[in-house]
């Protein structure tokens, strides 16, 4: 992988900086801080799950509980390390008790993940739950109707492929699923080695807008 470019690390940097004091919906007046995103600023390959959680929302990095450490040994099977890769969520703040992100949350969001995606331009968006593969898909189907199944789509004038995934806290919770988390995951070496076709240099360049189980409760499902 080739080295990248300083000026684009701090591109990154700066809007990190930027959107540190965001107050566009309400989950700003309970966190702790806003968890942006870590990893590779020129990633390949970027993850984007729910929400922080309880330990994200204290250290402002994503994935560092037990679903984080889960995500890693998939990583490891295949030969990766977070290092390699950019984590981000839907959301940047922890919504009240782990509660799902409420439409005008997602949305006030949405600007926020679109600008990172645009900065990294990663080659794969592995979606991890039912929140941000709805969300980046625009589909309505559930993540146990399409995980596995890698789609492109047009995110901010280019093409990038989807790989919809379970989140990892799903296996946390029901162990059957850490089999089919490892299958899927194990197709990522192959599709970081497709060529997307490019776009057409006519098109326009898109611009941004502004009762269950444990796991179905969290949008695993």
């Amino acid at each position: 992988m080739s080295a990248v470019p300083v000026e684009h690390v701090d591109e990154l940097q700066a809007y990190a900086d930027a959107v540190a004091g965001c107050t566009r919906c309400r989950l700003a007046q309970g966190r702790t801080q806003v968890v942006f995103g870590a990893g590779n600023a020129h990633a390949e390959l970027m993850f984007v799950g729910e929400a922080p959680g309880f330990h994200e929302d204290k250290l402002g990095l994503p994935f560092v509980g037990q679903a984080g450490k889960l995500l890693e040994k998939l990583l490891a099977g295949i030969g990766m390390t977070r290092a390699e890769v950019y984590i981000t969520n839907t959301v940047m703040c922890r919504p009240p008790g782990n509660r799902d992100p409420q439409p005008d949350e997602l949305e006030a969001c949405e600007p926020h993940l679109f600008r990172k995606i645009e900065l990294i331009e990663p080659k794969i968006i592995a979606t991890l739950g039912n929140f941000a593969t709805k969300l980046l898909s625009g589909r309505p189907l559930g993540i146990t109707k399409v995980h596995g199944q890698e789609q492109e789509t047009t995110l901010g004038g280019r093409k990038v492929m989807l790989y919809p995934l379970y989140h990892p806290a799903a296996a946390l919770y029901t162990p059957a699923m850490l089999k089919i988390l490892e299958s899927d995951f194990a197709r990522l070496p192959e599709l970081l080695g497709r060529s997307l076709a490019p776009i057409a240099a006519a098109e326009p360049e898109l611009t941004l807008v502004g009762s269950r189980t444990p796991a179905e409760q969290l949008g695993l499902f």
